[in-house]
């Protein structure tokens, strides 16, 4: 590997660490029988290859994030507002609408115990305690003795988005999660398994870890088509094709033959 400026190579080492950016060296190292080798393949250079695979990856982040940031508060809104109108506005103090808890085991063998209302309740309490950033936390601590939760509005925005997702998987009523994922127009399954990758996703940007190249471990459930609904995308993009402009469709046709 070849380093064309060493200053700056210094100072970007003493800002990144050697073994952070090991992992986007892996496409430029050797490899004999299968293993990867502590050797780098002819013509690799520090600043244009490896550094700069490094900054793809750090925009990529931030651009998977601010979607992420949509989705989120998306989701919010809509737990927040299907279930009040039909619960009210303490909705996520009722024990009645979730799960009762449940034993699982874990990939590891682990076996543990899910109580999704236990938990939110659990961390709203934590967050009035604790929490001194949120002026309107405080705010409610100061004015109101009862109910002791807040309402739901401001319950659910003090939530991590993983409560997000345990609360649709929780919800003991299908016709509940059904009137949230309404407004995505996604079957429940999906919703919940996306919601679940999402999460993940979340927490690999907002640690600043590589998400370039990286095998996310997780599996999210696929959205199947139907052949009707299939044929109803095809018909568009045939239709989108052929109201393309003339000198447009000209210039592809030219590419076309040349590549022959």
């Amino acid at each position: 590997m070849t380093v064309p400026d060493e200053k700056r190579a210094e100072r970007l080492l003493a800002n990144i660490s050697y073994y952070r950016l090991s992992a986007y060296m892996l496409p430029y190292k050797q490899r004999k029988d299968g293993s990867i080798l502590d050797a780098f393949k002819g013509g690799t250079t520090w600043g244009i290859m490896i550094y700069n695979l490094y900054v793809f990856d750090r925009k990529l982040r931030l651009l998977v994030f601010e979607a992420i940031e949509r989705l989120e508060v998306t989701i919010r809104t809509q737990i927040i507002y299907q279930l009040s109108h039909k619960y009210g506005s303490h909705w996520q103090d009722r024990l009645d609408i979730f799960n009762p808890p449940t034993k699982i085991t874990l990939r590891d063998g682990r076996k543990v115990t899910v109580d999704v209302y236990g938990d939110i309740q659990k961390h709203i309490k934590e967050q009035l305690h604790n929490n001194k950033a949120e002026v309107f936390i405080q705010h409610y601590r100061n004015k109101y003795d009862e109910p002791e939760n807040p309402p739901s509005w401001m319950s659910v925005e003090i939530m991590y988005f993983n409560h997000l997702s345990r609360i649709c998987t929780g919800l003991k009523q299908r016709a509940d999660i059904n009137g949230i994922i309404s407004y995505f127009a996604l079957p429940p399954g999906t919703f919940c398994s996306w919601l679940h990758t999402i999460n993940y996703v979340r927490n690999i940007c907002a640690h600043h870890a590589r998400l370039w190249n990286r095998d996310l471990n997780i599996i999210s459930e696929r959205l199947s088509f139907s052949k009707y609904l299939c044929n109803i995308l095809q018909r568009q993009f045939v239709k989108l094709k052929d109201n393309k402009p003339p000198g447009r469709v000209a210039r592809q046709h030219t590419w076309g033959r040349s590549s022959f």
